[in-house]
């Protein structure tokens, strides 16, 4: 059997994310916002007023991990959690004024990574690592 590790897709995605995630955590780090809280972040300010399970569904992160994840930007003042009006037993995530201003100072640090990794490749192939990529995650886009 021939099998090098180094050549296996799961091993080469895994670095490559290792990789960006390292260097997309230390520009945010001086904002104390991780790479996770930004995607999280990143949905809200897309649509505010989210419910958690909303949220889970949308950025496919379990609901424990999210409601960490939730209280932890709670606690920076950049949401808040706020009664469901259809479902007493849920909340929707809403920003705060400090949540929706960060914006302006985060965005262009995600842009900056994404610049680090298009400027490695030809604007072909970017846009055929991210078809291949929403198709590994079972995303079709015919």
């Amino acid at each position: 059997m021939d099998f090098d590790i180094e050549k296996s897709v799961g091993f080469l995605l895994a670095k490559a994310h290792q990789n960006l995630f390292a260097q997309f955590r230390d520009l945010l780090a001086p904002h104390g916002i991780t790479p996770p809280q930004f995607a999280l972040l990143g949905f809200l300010w897309k649509q505010d007023g989210l419910s958690q399970v909303e949220l889970s569904e949308k950025t496919e992160i379990d609901r424990t991990t999210l409601s960490g994840l939730i209280d932890r930007l709670e606690k920076q003042g950049l949401v808040t959690r706020q009664p469901h009006p259809g479902d007493r037993r849920a909340f929707l995530v809403a920003l705060t004024s400090a949540g929706r201003a960060i914006e302006s100072l985060l965005v262009p640090l995600a842009m900056q990574i994404r610049q680090q990794l298009k400027d490695g490749l030809s604007p072909e192939e970017y846009e055929q690592l991210c078809f291949l990529l929403n198709r590994l995650r079972g995303v079709r886009h015919d």
